[in-house]
């Protein structure tokens, strides 16, 4: 294949190569004789350039793409406002009043209390994604679960956002995304135990199987915040990968495992941590920190504070 494409090449001692693309014009050159190889190909850049969401609907000849987290899922068509026809001319008085009766009747079918449901809540979930950073594959699968809840008809008597914020969570847990029920309904403005009430009634009502979070996940956030070194992050995870091949780990929280971890590994890095101020990063109590700090030394046979 490559002998055909240099088959232009006009020196005989050329090297033939190498090759360069210029996408502007379309053409494939050889660089060493300056002959054009292959010429109309087709562009692989953007269309059109576009600085806004308004510019590139308004360049795009393809539209957005398709998504689970839009109430039509982007695949709603629109009357347009200009009373005029493919050619461009202006439209008769009849045909104008046609149309706006028409535009009229296509709003009113998309107001159903259906759409009007899941309007609202991805609206609550892209402002959910920015307050904690989720990404693309996080919102789809949240719009995924709630869709189910919501074909189940689980946000009767339960409102929108706590059936939202359950399915948040469980495709956090889904995806591996390192976000708590404390996070969550922080963001969200609720109350961690109804948080926790409906995600337990989705999960049952959804049949979903879901695995518990691992602590390592949450490591290099919590230090971060804490702001200690890159050592001391190494050591919570060596500390962590030790509980769990001890068997350690099972059956407890995972938030309160890291913070006992990083409390330790503070200790033995000589970074001057409080366990009151690991607790409040980690949104577990000192207490938690200190029982299980003792329960990390008792098993993997580590020496006490001096």
């Amino acid at each position: 294949m490559q002998d055909e494409i240099f088959e232009k090449c006009t020196l005989k001692i050329c090297p033939k190569g190498p090759i360069v693309t210029d996408n502007n014009t379309g053409e494939i050159l050889c660089a060493s004789c300056g002959q054009v190889l292959i010429d109309k190909i087709d562009n692989m850049g953007p269309e059109s350039r576009s600085f806004d969401t308004e510019q590139f609907i308004d360049k795009s000849r393809v539209g957005a793409r398709s998504s689970l987290a839009v109430s039509d899922m982007g695949l709603a068509t629109i009357i347009g406002s200009q009373d005029k026809d493919a050619a461009g001319n202006s439209l008769s008085g009849y045909m104008k009043n046609t149309f706006n009766r028409l535009r009229l009747w296509d709003s009113r079918s998309k107001s159903k209390g259906s759409d009007s449901n899941l309007r609202q809540a991805f609206t609550l979930l892209h402002t959910m994604k920015s307050h904690l950073s989720l990404p693309d594959t996080v919102v789809e699968e949240t719009a995924y679960i709630y869709r189910k809840a919501f074909a189940k008809k689980l946000t009767r008597g339960r409102g929108i956002s706590s059936i939202l914020y359950a399915a948040l969570y469980a495709a956090c847990r889904k995806t591996g995304t390192p976000r708590t029920l404390r996070d969550i309904a922080k963001a969200g403005n609720v109350r961690r135990g109804d948080l926790a009430a409906a995600y337990r009634t989705m999960v049952k009502s959804l049949n979903i199987q879901l695995k518990p979070f691992d602590p390592v996940e949450f490591v290099t956030r919590i230090c971060s915040t804490i702001g200690v070194d890159e050592s001391t992050k190494r050591s919570a995870l060596d500390l962590l990968l030790k509980a769990e091949d001890a068997g350690f780990s099972t059956g407890k929280n995972p938030m309160s495992l890291v913070s006992a971890a990083v409390y330790l590994a503070t200790c033995s890095g000589g970074e001057k941590k409080t366990q009151i101020e690991i607790a409040k990063a980690c949104g577990v109590s000192n207490v938690s920190v200190r029982n299980l700090t003792k329960q990390f030394r008792n098993t993997l046979g580590l020496e006490s504070e001096k």
